[in-house]
């Protein structure tokens, strides 16, 4: 039998995985929270001292979650306030990281993003299997939000080097990021951004997907 080349190749160039229609809650959600300007307005007291590297970390996930087309979360802090007040430039996302029509956003008013009711609304209906939470501030809103996921009986993979958190009094900003990756470890995953990236860029082949599709029905 001839075989059509031509055929094949565009076969090959056109796999679609099967994966998230056999289970779902293996596509993982990514949530980048508050990547806004306030957050590097430096001299401002919210701007962090370590913003730059947690920015390029979160640069790498956003391409990756982008190219593997996985659901993406945008989560905007717009408390009534001086700082990320909504009528100034500082409320507004950093250049080169705002969300793409594809994308959702989310906004509120206190630190954790289950403070927000549609947020939480979409955690109920089935992302809270599988979420990776990435940026600002460690120390608040993504603490707050890990506890509260935990509660809800929800699971987080929290992106360590994708963060970073403010000086405490005589605290260094380090000091308080690696204390809060310790204590935010009793409530969910944390890895790295490499880690992560690493463990989710393999597509599963068809002969992966049959095995775990005789082990959910038969195991």
């Amino acid at each position: 039998m001839r075989t059509d080349h031509r055929f094949a190749a565009r076969t090959a160039n056109n796999i679609v995985s099967l994966r998230p229609f056999v289970d779902p809650m293996t596509v993982p959600t990514v949530v980048m929270v508050d990547l806004q300007q306030e957050y590097i307005a430096a001299p401002r007291r919210m701007a962090i001292p370590d913003a730059t590297e947690a920015l390029l970390q979160c640069r790498l996930l956003l391409a990756h979650a982008r190219t593997m087309g996985f659901p993406i979360a945008f989560m905007k802090w717009l408390p009534r306030a001086p700082f990320f007040n909504a009528a100034s430039r500082f409320s507004q996302w950093i250049d080169g990281f705002g969300p793409l029509p594809t994308e959702m956003v989310f906004e509120r008013q206190l630190p954790s993003c289950y403070a927000c009711g549609d947020f939480a609304s979409m955690m109920e209906e089935g992302a809270g299997g599988n979420v990776v939470l990435a940026g600002f501030a460690g120390e608040s809103a993504c603490l707050s939000t890990m506890i509260d996921a935990y509660h809800r009986g929800h699971r987080l993979t929290f992106l360590t080097d994708a963060s970073a958190s403010h000086p405490l009094d005589a605290v260094p900003a380090a000091d308080v990021h690696n204390l809060l990756t310790k204590v935010v470890s009793l409530y969910g995953s944390v890895t790295t951004t490499a880690e992560w990236i690493d463990a989710t860029k393999q597509e599963p082949t068809l002969s992966e997907i049959g095995r775990d599709s005789a082990h959910h029905e038969f195991g």
